[in-house]
C-alpha cells in the first residue's frame, strides 16, 4: 500500500492513501486489517478522503512496515462482515441529513414566497392525512397534534411556522430512523453466528473442518449444546431445538428427519445430521435484524410507559388549546399551546437513549439483546455466579493424568479427548487442548456419544462401555469401582485440583487432574459489585463442598451452594424472585442455561458454551470488570431516562404558560419546542460513561 503521512503525534498518525477514490468495501477491508494488527489500539477509516487515523503502541517504523504489507486482495474477512458493516448506511443517512438542511434553508433564501407557500401547502397534506387516518381509527395521538399544528398554520397563511414545524419533525424522524437502524444492525452483528468449525460427515466418519469449507448439499452433524450453523433439512436423528433467538419461543421444539432447521438456533437435546441448504451468514443476519425490529424485548418498561404517556397527553394538549381560545378569544395564545406538546420529545428521546446505551455497551464488548435487560440490571439487588469458567479462569489446564489401569496416561488422555471433543465446556476444552499439545491425534473410536448435563459422557469404545464425568456420576449413578489395590493411590489424589473420572467397564481407568485457578479480578469484582448496589452475591457450583467453601472464602461472596444441579440453580433464582428480589445470573456452561433463562437478566461469558451465549440476554467478552461497566451503564441509562422525562415535562409546561401569558409568539414557542426536542435527542445519543484506563472498575458515569 502506498500512502503519505498527513499529521502525526506520538502514538497517533493520520495517513492518506494514494488512490483516487475509496469504496465502502475497501474502507472496511482496511479497517479490518488495521484492527487485526497487534500494535494498533484503535483506527478509523474515512472513505470520502481516503484517509485513515491510527492510534498505536510501539515503534513507528513497525507500524509503517505493517501498512506497506497491506493489500485489498489479501485481506480475509469473516462471512457477512463487508455486507453488514454499516458504513454505507451511515454515509446514506449523513447525505440525507445534510440534504434536508441545505434544501430547507436554500428554499427560504432563494425560492419566491408564492412558490414556497405552494410547496409547504402540498407537503402539509401528508401530515394532515396521517392525522385524519389516526382519527379514523378512533385514536387521538401524536399525528393528530402534528396535523392540527401544521394545518392551523397553513390556514393562517403562516408558511414560515408550518415549514419550520415540518422541517424539525423531519429531522427528528431522520435521526430516530438512523440511530434505530444503526443500533439494530450493530446489535445484530454482535448476535450473528460465530462458529469457526463444524463436524462434516464423510461416510461414517465425522471430520472437524472450518465453516468456510462447507458447501450447499453437504451433511453436517450437530451435537447437543451447540449452535446449528446452517439453514438446512434434517436427514437423520431427532432432537429438541431452542429457537428463542429467532422466534422468541422459550420452549424447545422437536425436530426429526424431514424437518427444517435454521442457522443460529440451539440444539438442546439429541443429535442431528442436516443437509446444508444455504452456506454463509447473511440469512442469519437478516433473520436477527427482523427479530430485533419486531421484538418487544427491545423495549424497556420505561420506554413503553413513555410512549403510552406521550399518546395519553395528546387529548389534554388539544383540550388546553380549546380552553385557551375559549377564555382568551386570542388565536395567537391558542396557537402557542398547540405548537407545544410533550409527546414528540417523550417518544423520540426515550428509545434513542436505550438504543444508544445498547450501542455503547458494544464499545465495551458487552452484547445486550434488549433495553429491558439493562433496566433489569439497574433494578437488580441479587447476583448469582456459576463458578467454573466464570469466577475461575475460562481456560483450565490438565496438570496430571493418574492411571488406574494398564494403559499409559497419554493413551487415557487420548481416549478422554476423543469423548470430550464433541461437547463444549471449559473442562472438555482443557482435555482436548492437552491431547493436542501432546500430539495425541486420533480417529473416531467410539459409538454414539451421549451427554448427561452436569454429569458426564457415556459411550462405547471397542465394545466396552466408557464414561467420563463427575464423582457423583461415575461412582454414585454408574456404580463404578476403584480397582483392587489402587485405593491408596485414589486417596492420595491432589486436593488442589478439580477431578474428572474416566471409567471403562465400570472400573476406574484414570483421574484427570485439572487446575482451574480463580480469575485474578474475582475478589475485586465482588467488592465492586457490592459498591455498585448489589446487596446479595451468591456462588453456585457443582463442585464439592470443600472446593466451594475454599473459593467462597477467598472472594467474599455472601452465600455459596455446592454440588448443585442445573435445576437447583434455576429453582434458587425462582425462589429469590418470588421473595421480591431482582436477580442477575452469570454463567458459561450448558448446565447454566436453565438459570440464565430464569433470571431477570442472564449474562453469559463469551468463552462458554454456545447454548449459554444464545439463551443469555447479555454477553460479556473479556474479564469480569465488564460486569461493573454493565451495572454502571444500566444505572446511568435509568438516570438519563428519568432526567429526560423531568426536563421534557418542565420545559414544555413553561413554554405553554409563557405562550398563554402572551410572552412568546406561536412561532417562537414552536421553535423552542422543536429545538429542545432535537437537543434532548442528541444528548440522549451521547455516551453514558467516561473511560478511565484503570481496569479496576475505572468506568464512571458522566455528570
Amino acid at each position: 500500500m502506498r500512502f503519505v503521512v498527513k499529521h502525526e503525534t506520538k502514538g497517533r498518525v493520520r495517513i492518506h492513501l494514494l488512490q483516487k477514490r475509496m469504496t465502502f468495501e475497501q474502507a472496511d477491508l482496511l479497517l479490518y486489517y488495521l484492527r487485526s494488527c497487534r500494535m494498533v489500539t484503535s483506527a478509523k477509516v474515512y472513505e470520502r478522503t481516503c484517509d485513515a487515523v491510527i492510534c498505536y503502541e510501539g515503534e513507528r517504523k513497525d507500524l509503517f512496515q505493517e501498512l506497506k504489507k497491506f493489500s485489498y486482495e489479501k485481506v480475509e474477512v469473516p462471512a457477512g462482515y463487508l455486507e453488514n458493516s454499516g458504513r454505507e448506511l451511515n454515509a446514506k443517512y449523513q447525505e440525507k441529513l445534510v440534504g434536508k438542511v441545505v434544501f430547507h434553508y436554500a428554499g427560504k433564501l432563494f425560492l419566491p414566497y408564492p412558490v414556497r407557500a405552494c410547496y409547504v401547502t402540498c407537503k402539509s397534506v401528508g401530515y394532515i392525512w396521517e392525522g385524519f387516518k389516526t382519527l379514523w381509527r378512533r385514536k387521538i395521538e401524536v399525528p393528530v397534534l402534528d396535523a392540527t399544528a401544521i394545518g392551523v398554520s397553513v390556514l393562517r397563511n403562516d408558511v414560515s411556522t408550518a415549514s419550520s414545524i415540518m422541517f424539525l419533525l423531519g429531522i427528528g424522524e431522520l435521526l430516530e430512523e438512523w440511530t434505530h437502524k444503526k443500533s439494530v444492525d450493530d446489535l445484530a452483528r454482535t448476535m450473528s453466528l460465530n462458529v469457526g468449525k463444524v463436524w462434516l460427515k464423510s461416510g461414517e466418519q465425522e471430520i472437524l473442518v472450518p465453516i468456510s469449507e462447507v458447501k450447499e448439499g453437504d451433511l453436517v452433524s450437530v451435537h447437543m449444546g451447540t449452535i446449528i450453523p446452517f439453514d438446512g433439512t434434517v436427514c437423520e436423528g431427532e432432537a429438541m431445538v431452542n429457537q428463542a433467538s429467532l422466534t422468541g419461543e422459550s420452549a424447545p421444539v422437536r425436530r426429526a428427519s424431514g424437518s427444517f432447521v435454521y442457522a443460529g438456533t440451539v440444539l438442546e437435546e439429541g443429535e442431528l445430521t442436516i443437509c446444508v441448504k444455504q452456506a454463509g451468514g447473511s440469512s442469519r443476519f437478516e433473520k436477527i435484524v427482523t427479530m430485533i425490529e419486531e421484538s418487544e424485548k427491545l423495549k424497556s418498561a420505561l420506554e413503553g410507559k413513555a410512549e403510552h404517556l406521550a399518546d395519553k397527553l395528546v387529548p389534554y394538549t388539544l383540550a388546553g388549546t380549546a380552553l385557551t381560545y375559549l377564555f382568551t378569544r386570542n388565536i395567537t395564545k391558542m396557537l402557542s399551546v398547540l405548537m407545544v406538546d410533550f409527546s414528540c420529545a417523550l417518544k423520540l428521546a426515550m428509545p434513542l437513549s436505550v438504543l444508544s446505551a445498547i450501542r455503547e455497551a458494544g464499545i465495551y464488548n458487552i452484547t445486550v439483546k434488549g433495553g429491558r435487560f439493562l433496566e433489569a440490571v439497574a433494578e437488580a439487588d441479587t447476583i448469582v455466579f456459576d463458578k467454573t469458567g466464570t469466577l475461575t479462569e475460562a481456560k483450565p489446564t490438565v496438570k496430571e493424568v493418574v492411571s488406574f489401569c494398564d494403559e499409559t496416561p497419554d493413551e487415557l488422555l487420548r481416549i478422554a479427548a476423543c469423548m470430550e471433543e464433541h461437547f463444549p465446556h471449559s473442562m472438555a476444552k482443557a482435555i482436548v487442548s492437552a491431547a493436542k499439545n501432546k500430539h495425541l491425534d486420533h480417529e473416531e473410536m467410539h459409538s454414539k456419544v451421549e451427554y448427561m448435563v452436569a454429569h458426564g459422557i457415556s459411550t462405547t469404545i471397542n465394545e466396552k462401555k466408557a464414561i467420563i464425568g463427575s464423582y457423583h456420576f461415575v461412582f454414585e449413578d454408574e456404580k463404578c469401582k476403584v480397582p483392587a489395590g489402587k485405593e491408596a493411590l485414589f486417596d492420595a489424589l491432589p486436593v488442589e485440583y478439580s477431578h474428572l473420572y474416566l471409567a471403562i467397564e465400570n472400573k476406574l481407568a484414570a483421574v484427570i487432574c485439572i487446575e482451574d485457578p480463580l480469575r485474578e479480578e474475582a475478589k475485586d469484582i465482588v467488592r465492586l459489585l457490592k459498591e455498585c448496589g448489589f446487596s446479595k452475591i451468591v456462588m453456585m457450583t457443582g463442585d464439592s463442598e470443600r472446593t466451594a467453601a475454599s473459593i467462597a472464602g477467598k472472594i467474599g461472596v455472601d452465600e455459596y451452594y455446592a454440588e448443585v444441579l442445573p435445576e437447583d440453580k434455576a429453582n434458587f433464582i425462582e425462589q429469590e424472585k418470588a421473595e421480591g428480589r431482582r436477580v442477575v445470573m452469570i454463567g458459561d456452561g450448558i448446565n447454566d442455561s436453565p438459570a440464565l433463562s430464569a433470571a431477570d437478566a442472564g449474562v453469559a461469558v463469551s468463552e462458554g458454551a454456545e447454548i449459554a451465549r444464545e439463551i443469555a440476554d447479555i454477553m460479556i467478552e473479556g474479564d469480569l470488570y465488564e460486569l461493573v461497566v454493565l451495572k454502571r451503564l444500566s444505572d446511568g441509562l435509568m438516570k438519563r431516562i428519568k432526567k429526560n422525562y423531568h426536563f421534557i415535562v418542565g420545559f414544555n409546561a413553561a413554554l405553554i404558560l409563557l405562550g398563554v401569558a402572551g410572552v412568546l409568539q406561536p412561532t417562537t414557542s414552536a421553535l423552542f419546542h422543536n429545538v429542545s426536542t432535537l437537543g434532548i435527542s442528541l444528548k440522549s445519543m451521547q455516551d453514558l460513561l467516561l473511560k478511565n484506563e484503570n481496569r479496576g472498575g475505572g468506568y464512571y458515569e458522566k455528570s
